[in-house]
């Protein structure tokens, strides 16, 4: 498919033309009027885009869904159908033959997608984070080589960074890059690398400054990695609690080569280009829990239609309908807050406040929102065969990867604090 196919089909799909945003910082469409305040109301263009996305998800994902779960198999044809529709590597920029599509359109989709099965969207979403890093750092050589590639055909990429000894805390990162003549030798493992398994290349964070007291703004480098280099080593894949669809690996890097013209930026800016990615991908990640969160919410309000006790449905009993509630209220505000950071990231504007928010709050509600949909299904709700315990095992990683809860509350009181100290 040409590099415009997948606009293409995005059209075809969703029935009226449209036209790819800038590779800029894209304003959403609360930002188009300046002065005019917010708008709740998406555009002609973001409805095409979610609506894609959602027929996408009830019609072709959902039906196989629970398949996946059972074998863990990686979901290929869904992602080769995704890319088809435009679903996939949205905000690639039109420079590389991409939409150029804001964050804010990305949540709009990644919702939908979640909505449907968040292991299929999280090897969708793997890409974006893998992105990220040469989207917001790289060169224009290295951006067309990496990222046109992505557009050509249904290529998947890794962020590698963690690490088994180095989470939450990536400054403790083990991996190192030695710089000899006009290559990288790159020593170390990752662990925890979605699409580890799938992807054509990775973006990987090393150190390259051997003092161990060096600050971390100036001890890692950030690499472009070619996934067939010689030395590289993947694991098995990690059979989860949860997203099971999902390629999650180990990586063992043994005397890898790296050409100098990999290392985006510079020698020492890898640990910003690393965390820099997360205000653009944090949102994303959030709008994929508040998906799963909807999702459970439907099963459960279904559920409660249609079981009865006592002589009526139990959506009836107040304990009930106070539980289904609890669960809309905070669907919704999940959602308001994912869309206020892709929308402050859109405007051009630092969001690691309102990311990190989105990110921990939107975490915590699919968990609640999943354990409560479970508790009203009763003893249905304990067994496989119906939809609601799969979302809640879904729901756990979403506290856990790309910044634990705990790490986003520690980034919010940092962002609190500091506007008093300043």
């Amino acid at each position: 498919m040409s590099a415009f196919g997948a606009g293409r089909m995005l059209r075809a799909v969703a029935g009226r033309g449209w036209r790819p945003r800038s590779s800029k910082p894209a304003p959403s469409a609360h930002a188009s009027r300046p002065g005019a305040g917010f708008s709740f109301e998406l555009t002609d263009e973001q409805k095409e885009f979610q609506a894609t996305a959602r027929k996408f998800a009830v019609e072709e994902v959902i039906p196989v869904a629970a398949q996946y779960d059972k074998t863990g198999e990686y979901p290929l044809p869904l992602i080769k159908r995704a890319w088809e529709l435009g679903l996939m590597n949205s905000h690639i920029p039109e420079s590389c033959g991409g939409l150029g599509l804001g964050t804010f359109e990305s949540c709009l989709i990644t919702e939908e997608l979640a909505y449907g099965c968040t292991g299929v969207q999280t090897a969708i979403e793997g890409n974006s984070l893998g992105e990220m890093p040469v989207i917001i750092a790289g060169n224009e050589q290295q951006q067309k080589k990496y990222l046109g590639r992505m557009i050509e055909e249904p290529l998947m990429c890794a962020y590698c960074v963690t690490e088994p000894g180095a989470g939450s805390d990536v400054a403790g990162i083990k991996t190192k890059a030695e710089k000899k003549g006009d290559e990288y030798v790159i020593n170390g493992q990752k662990m925890w690398i979605t699409n580890g398994g799938k992807a054509n290349w990775y973006f990987l964070l090393a150190r390259t400054d051997p003092d161990p007291k060096a600050p971390a703004g100036k001890a890692f480098t950030g690499f472009i990695v070619e996934a067939n280099s010689p030395g590289i080593q993947v694991g098995r894949k990690e059979m989860n609690m949860g997203q099971r669809c999902s390629d999650t690996r180990g990586i063992v890097f043994e005397d890898v080569r790296v050409p100098k013209e990999n290392v985006l930026l510079g020698e020492g800016a890898g640990f910003k280009i690393a965390m820099g990615a997360f205000d653009k991908t944090r949102p994303p990640v959030a709008a994929g829990a508040v998906g799963l969160a909807k999702r459970a919410l439907d099963e459960a309000t279904k559920y409660a239609l249609e079981r009865k006790t006592f002589g009526k449905p139990i959506v009836e009993h107040q304990a009930v309908s106070f539980m289904l509630a609890e669960m809309a209220m905070k669907v919704e505000l999940a959602r308001m807050a994912y869309q206020r950071a892709a929308w402050e990231v859109d405007a051009g504007r630092r969001n690691t406040y309102y990311a990190s928010i989105a990110k921990a709050f939107a975490g915590d509600v699919a968990n609640q929102v999943a354990t409560d949909a479970v508790q009203i299904f009763g003893g249905n709700g304990f067994n496989t065969e119906y939809p609601v315990e799969k979302l809640m095992r879904d729901a756990k990683i979403y506290q856990i990867y790309e910044g634990t809860a705990q790490i986003q509350r520690m980034i919010i009181a940092r962002e609190h604090i500091g506007k008093y100290k300043a």
